[in-house]
């Protein structure tokens, strides 16, 4: 399909692709492999490298969440669709991910932590995710670093740890192989199915994904913002800490059960223990939650907090050598869920929007794609159905 050049530009007008995918984080590598893979001619657009921008600043923990049913689906098929993923990829890619079975321990301070945890297991039990229950002598045997008083925990085998850029590139690459054009150039402006370039190319499709995290709604046009005013998509800054080499040092991604309602409570700024092995034998520290902060430019005092509360669960943290600490942003909406699927704005039909996954889009990248290919399909699986994930829903805060 051809578009026809507006009077007021001098841009050139060029034939797109049948998908059009905004952003080259690990949603949008996702989405786009996931198009090709189902036979449409995919062109993915990103200002910044693959993977450079949120996706980098993250943990790379792939884990099951319970905030919802709505949250255990789209993490859960995320994590199944992502180990499917990550064992097919070549031995050079696989080598690069770095994926770790570290599984997840949500750890109980005392004995109303124990009961939680009880609770979350039961809750999983419903959605056939395996878990079990360790109480304070197993738990010390399963991680010694572990503070001593700590009542328990829940462990999820299944859970694991990945390097999210490089996964980035593998979804590229089968992408590519599946005839995807990947290019680094900045998209201005989705309008409908018409994207504009900043270098001045406008090109237009069948279906425009906008997966530009942070920026997914700065890129829209007027029409297609005003249709979302029902929607609140808030910035949060978080800071994380990696140290130097210390292998075998925790043997599980360690997660405090009070992580869920720090990181979705409307505090300006709270911090939680979350403490994640890599492969290279790192300890990564997490984790902070700031609202409306206004750059990247890391909080000594939360940096503090985040190391003074992981002291309480891991006394040997203070001994270790840290070799750096970041910053990045991330998206949020009222009810924790994404934004998947269609607006209703006139001129908008064949938009789409894959964002506002908060800390998750790494986890739900794969099962965000599928939706969106189920949806342009429709092929809607019962199971697993995009209604509550969609931009048009009430909004309502989860908790």
């Amino acid at each position: 399909m051809w578009i026809r050049q507006r009077p007021r530009s001098r841009a050139t007008v060029t034939r797109a692709s049948d998908v059009i995918v905004v952003g080259a984080g690990l949603v949008g590598a996702a989405c786009g492999r996931e198009f090709a893979r189902n036979g449409c001619n995919v062109r993915i657009f990103d200002g910044k490298p693959p993977g450079n921008h949120t996706t980098a600043a993250g943990m790379g923990h792939i884990v099951v969440m319970d905030d919802s049913d709505a949250q255990m689906r789209l993490t859960q098929r995320g994590r199944v669709l992502l180990q499917g993923f990550v064992d097919s990829v070549p031995v050079t890619s696989a080598e690069r991910i770095e994926a770790e079975p570290t599984g997840t321990l949500w750890i109980a301070e005392d004995s109303a932590g124990y009961e939680a945890a009880r609770s979350k297991q039961a809750y999983y039990s419903r959605f056939g995710v395996v878990s079990e229950m360790l109480d304070e002598r197993t738990l010390r045997e399963v991680e010694p670093c572990l503070a001593r008083g700590l009542v328990g925990a829940l462990r999820v085998p299944d859970d694991f740890v990945i390097y999210a850029p490089a996964v980035v590139d593998a979804l590229l690459d089968d992408a590519r192989v599946h005839g995807a054009h990947v290019e680094q150039s900045r998209v201005r402006r989705i309008s409908g199915r018409n994207v504009e370039l900043e270098d001045g190319r406008t090109l237009d499709a069948a279906w425009v994904i906008d997966a530009a995290g942070e920026e997914a709604f700065d890129v829209l046009d007027a029409e297609a913002r005003a249709a979302l005013t029902h929607v609140r998509l808030r910035r949060r800054k978080g800071q994380l800490v990696i140290t130097d080499r210390y292998p075998g040092f925790a043997r599980h991604q360690l997660v405090e059960l009070g992580y869920l309602a720090s990181a979705h409570g409307d505090d300006r700024a709270s911090v939680a223990f979350n403490l994640q092995p890599r492969a290279t034998g790192q300890m990564l520290l997490g984790s902070s939650r700031e609202f409306d902060a206004t750059d990247a430019t890391l909080d000594s005092r939360l940096l503090r907090q985040m190391i003074e509360r992981a002291t309480r669960f891991v006394p040997g943290i203070g001994a270790l050598v840290a070799l750096r600490a970041w910053a990045g942003f991330r998206v949020a909406t009222d009810d924790h869920l994404p934004l998947v699927g269609p607006i209703e704005a006139s001129h908008s039909r064949g938009l789409l929007l894959a964002c506002g996954h908060e800390g998750l889009g790494i986890t739900t990248s794969l099962s965000t794609a599928r939706l969106l290919v189920d949806y342009v399909f429709d092929r809607a699986d019962a199971d697993f159905p995009i209604d509550p994930y969609l931009p048009t829903r009430r909004m309502h805060a989860a908790g």
